[in-house]
């Protein structure tokens, strides 16, 4: 079947970004559009596909059942579109074409620093993005085109359609304080029966993806998630409040491995095997990565060997 001629990369981002924000006004706004551009483009491409993609929803809109199944091919056409642009824009740039990482704090801070540095060290003079956040942001970063790869905790199942993961090795998580701290001192059993009552806790962010973990392994040992606590993802403000408020830290192994083992901070002896899961790579499926990106890729797995 021969792609309809009225159909324009224009209908697909408006759909996108729609898809996205499951709203006419904040798409128009992302897309620097008015209101009735972002109808009118909606109602053109429903035309296209004979099919409604969205529908109404309380005081808003959500995709139909036909715009659900639309929306990963849409992402998919527009995500390979930007990559062959790309790739065309910078055929004569002598450094090569940009390789844009995303990293979640767990790893941030370990294997893809070593990673990049070493490819620096051997000449590879390629350029490099990096940038950090939690799970939902940088996958969605990833499906739209706007990074090569991911580095992080597998995500959950319905976080990876339309994505392939790579596992690298198995992480769990840590629960940290100061070096020093009363709790310290303390056996696990002791521990349990405080842990939450006299210091302030920093626990991951609900949208990252150990969260769950640690909720389980809480549960695992009668302990519940205190109102009070704190909710990040960001290793800097963690490791400042920990080691100047007595702040206990749930967090991954690899954001604190280097403080563990400087004896900045200290590992309570609290049993975390539950939270143990699979570090990787994650690509879009039908993205062919630049050789910049296959040999970050690659230098990444020389160190998780």
């Amino acid at each position: 079947m021969r792609i309809p001629a009225q159909l324009k990369l224009r209908h697909l981002e408006v759909f996108v970004e729609v898809a996205r924000k499951q709203s006419v006004t904040q798409a128009a706004e992302r897309l620097g559009l008015t209101q009735p551009a972002v109808t009118r483009t909606l109602r053109e491409l429903e035309a296209i596909c004979e099919k409604p993609l969205v529908e109404k929803h309380g005081r808003g809109i959500r995709l139909s059942a036909y715009g659900e199944m639309f929306r990963e091919y849409a992402g998919r056409s527009l995500a390979l579109t930007r990559d062959g642009v790309e790739r065309l824009r910078e055929l004569d740039a002598a450094e090569g074409p940009k390789v844009a990482i995303g990293a979640l704090p767990t790893v941030s801070a370990t294997i893809v620093p070593k990673a990049l540095g070493k490819i620096w060290e051997q000449g590879g003079r390629n350029r490099f993005s990096v940038v950090s956040g939690d799970n939902q942001y940088l996958l969605d970063l990833l499906r739209r085109g706007f990074l090569d790869v991911v580095v992080g905790r597998l995500p959950a199942p319905e976080n990876m359609v339309g994505l392939t993961f790579d596992p690298l090795f198995h992480e769990r998580v840590a629960v940290v304080v100061a070096r020093g701290h009363p709790f310290s001192r303390l056996a696990e059993k002791d521990l349990l029966a405080s842990l939450f009552s006299d210091y302030p806790v920093l626990i991951p962010a609900e949208a990252s993806i150990i969260r769950s973990s640690v909720e389980r392994m809480c549960m695992e040992h009668g302990l519940q998630l205190p109102q009070t606590a704190i909710e990040t993802v960001s290793s800097t403000f963690g490791r400042s409040f920990a080691l100047n408020h007595q702040a206990v830290w749930i967090i991954s192994y690899g954001v604190v491995e280097a403080d563990l083992t400087a004896g900045r901070l200290v590992a309570l002896p609290i049993d975390t095997s539950s939270t143990e899961g699979p570090v990787g790579l994650c690509q879009r499926r039908d993205h062919q990565l630049s050789p910049g990106a296959a040999r970050f890729c690659a230098t990444l797995r020389e160190y998780c060997v």
